[in-house]
């Protein structure tokens, strides 16, 4: 019991470091580059309710990421594989990411979502090798890997031969990538988008709908016909959607700011530039149906490339490759092949499906990006937004939030808790909302340790306030948590209204994707629960 006793303690004083993609993201403390956490007990205290199911893995993989603004500023993620910007032609960036659909066309709008002229299937293998083949004869040197059908991502490269641990792959030369400066099939519409300084990404996501609108003409014309006709894309979840599946998680609300910050980014285009050049951006093919498709092949596939000064890229046969949580290595030039490569980090055997990272991300990331959720446990960077706010009736309510404006965070904020800690800015916050007016000369310091901004100490120490800090993110958890049983307790019926097979596989679909977010995002939090309560216990 003493043992135990020093390990629940830990939640108040350990800490670990850690590096984290400080990606530009909105205001959102979970998004914040957070260096320090409070670590958890060992899991192998019995801590984790028995009740969690276990997630179904949605293998629909390798698909979208959107954004807003086009005054674009890059964003820094540990891994390069596939980055999220900002779009908007007035408002100051603000970056956002995109993910799931299925097959249903249905728009996030009033408007039905018509499928674009180009593109394929998500699974065809006919294009696929025909992207191969033209690929091989543009300079692609022979691969050890091959365009497969595959368990985990529809499509993906599978080894050819066996591959060793450390070995390089890929070497796709820089003739084959898509970048900003590539050359355009319409030349009058790439000097348009110079002229008014489109951003990259805009511009690329413009660029992909004139190229595929080219047909035969445009050089990229078997790269386009690979691609996924209509990518498993979050622009493509209709509104009452997002609110009916994603209601009790905090991706919901990042869900509905990409959407809408797409819209927003074409209409910017739409308004500023098409519109004055109808003959060169004819509306039935620059519309936001294509670039729906555009940017959610653009989110899914660009990468940056760290070692040519961060440049983004759509590298052809490099990007059909698929995530997997227990991979580390991801996409780079090498300058010495002159080549984009990666190194594996495990061996592979012929048949078996080669896998690079996407980055360090939390199940609700991997969703939004992408189109999937990882297997129960599957993903040791996985982690859930709590939300924590001050309360208006508090006596000092004004004096903490001036003092939480000052350092850029506001009443309500969210933080990243993982399976093993919370940052010590959660703690900090929880801090400042219990703390009584006698602390008001510390409720500066105290807000400044709550922002990942500040370079101020974070692992404060209140001993006459703990508990109640502790008992303040109990609460916060517990409301969470409620939130997520209610969802999972009626998710059993609600497809009751549903009346065709197409409606029913699209809602199954999308249901078992959600129902896999919230599972895992609740069991983070009945870890982060059990330590709160049991610290609580200790300080008694």
């Amino acid at each position: 019991m003493k043992n135990e006793t020093r390990r629940l303690r830990t939640v108040k004083t350990a800490h670990i470091m850690i590096t984290v993609e400080n990606d530009q993201s909105p205001i959102r403390a979970s998004r914040l580059g957070f260096s320090s956490f409070a670590t958890f007990p060992s899991l192998s205290d019995k801590v984790i309710p028995s009740q969690f199911p276990a997630m179904a893995e949605a293998s629909r993989i390798f698909h979208s990421t959107l954004i807003p603004t086009l005054s674009l500023q890059l964003s820094k993620p540990c891994y390069n594989s596939h980055v999220y910007p900002s779009l908007s032609l007035k408002k100051a960036p603000r970056p956002v990411q995109c993910s799931v659909s299925t097959s249903e066309t249905k728009s996030t709008s009033s408007n039905a979502t018509q499928e674009v002229p180009w593109g394929c299937d998500i699974d065809s293998l006919e294009n696929a090798e025909a992207l191969q083949k033209w690929l091989s004869n543009s300079g692609l040197p022979p691969q050890k890997m091959a365009i497969d059908k595959v368990a985990v991502g529809e499509r993906g490269l599978v080894a050819l031969k066996n591959i060793r641990k450390g070995e390089k792959l890929l070497f796709v030369p820089p003739s084959l990538f898509i970048t900003a400066d590539s050359e355009w099939s319409s030349p009058e519409a790439g000097l348009v988008l110079k002229q008014y300084s489109v951003p990259d990404w805009p511009l690329l996501a413009t660029y992909l709908i004139s190229e595929a609108s080219a047909q035969k003409s445009s050089r990229w014309c078997n790269y386009i016909s690979a691609l996924p006709r209509q990518p498993y894309s979050l622009l493509y979840w209709t509104r009452a959607e997002l609110d009916r599946y994603l209601e009790a998680s905090q991706i919901r609300q990042r869900a509905i700011e990409r959407v809408t910050d797409v819209i927003g980014t074409y209409n910017d285009l739409r308004l500023r530039i098409f519109s004055k050049y109808p003959d060169i951006f004819p509306e039935e093919v620059f519309n936001m149906e294509t670039f729906r498709w555009s940017f959610g092949i653009l989110f899914s596939r660009l990468v940056r490339l760290p070692s040519m000064d961060g440049k983004v890229a759509l590298v052809p046969w490099a990007d059909m490759l698929n995530h997997s949580c227990e991979v580390e290595t991801f996409l780079d030039y090498d300058k010495s092949s002159q080549g984009v490569v990666f190194t594996t980090d495990r061996a592979y055997q012929p048949g078996e499906q080669v896998f690079i990272s996407y980055g360090k991300k939390s199940n609700g990331e991997l969703l939004l990006s992408y189109g999937f959720v990882p297997k129960e446990g599957a993903n040791p960077s996985d982690s859930v937004e709590l939300p924590l706010s001050l309360k208006k009736s508090d006596k000092c309510y004004k004096e903490k939030l001036e003092a939480l404006r000052k350092h850029g965070l506001s009443t309500s904020q969210c933080y990243p808790i993982q399976i093993t800690g919370w940052p010590l800015e959660l703690m900090a916050y929880a801090y400042l909302a219990v703390s009584p007016p006698s602390m008001s000369k510390q409720f500066d310091e105290i807000a400044a340790a709550a922002s990942n901004k500040s370079t101020i100490k974070k692992d404060l120490r209140y001993p006459d306030i703990e508990e109640k800090a502790l008992q303040f993110i109990l609460d916060s958890c517990e409301s969470s948590i409620s939130k997520y049983s209610k969802f999972l307790q009626v998710s059993g019926s609600m497809d009751l209204d549903v009346t065709t097979p197409k409606q029913l596989n699209r809602r199954v679909f999308l249901k078992q994707l959600a129902v896999d977010l919230c599972t895992s995002e609740q069991r983070i939090l009945f870890r982060a629960q059990y330590v709160a309560m049991h610290a609580c216990a200790t300080l008694e």
